[in-house]
């Protein structure tokens, strides 16, 4: 589960990380909704020393005006898996992300979810982030990565 676009970085770093075994990936694209709090998240980028992204927090498309960005997050992502060398397929998920994930895994028979997300501090420290929730849901591990930035 991703909320941006996968950087060079992100992609190697999921690619790699069980060694020279092929791996494949089905991306959910969490695209930026009415259930994330602006007020979070702007204290989440205060808490990391972010002050500019927090004053831009209102800028940030949401709801339905942040589908189309989630979409070509979500096909540039998986265009850079492929290069690297793993199967990618996916979605962008606006309702009931959790339910979803927990379908993908059934699914699939996913050994492992990967949550690559920015730090959201408020959420993590009250167990509210995916990655905590999806722990409780999806019945494979979930390892909790935190996305680079270009």
């Amino acid at each position: 589960m991703i909320e941006k676009p996968l950087t060079s970085e992100d992609v190697e770093f999921v690619t790699t990380l069980h060694g020279e075994e092929e791996t494949s990936f089905v991306v959910l694209m969490q695209p930026r909704g009415d259930q994330a709090d602006v007020l979070l998240r702007a204290i989440d980028d205060v808490a990391i020393g972010e002050l500019k992204e927090a004053a831009r927090e209102l800028e940030e498309p949401e709801g339905k005006d942040a589908r189309q960005p989630a979409e070509l997050a979500l096909e540039v992502s998986l265009a850079a898996l492929r290069q690297a060398g793993s199967e990618a397929v996916g979605q962008v998920v606006e309702d009931r992300p959790l339910d979803k994930l927990k379908s993908v895994v059934d699914e699939a028979g996913a050994d492992e979810v990967i949550v690559l997300t920015a730090p959201h501090y408020v959420e993590e420290f009250f167990h509210r982030d995916w990655a905590s929730r999806a722990r409780h849901k999806v019945g494979v591990p979930v390892l909790k990565l935190f996305a680079h930035s270009e």
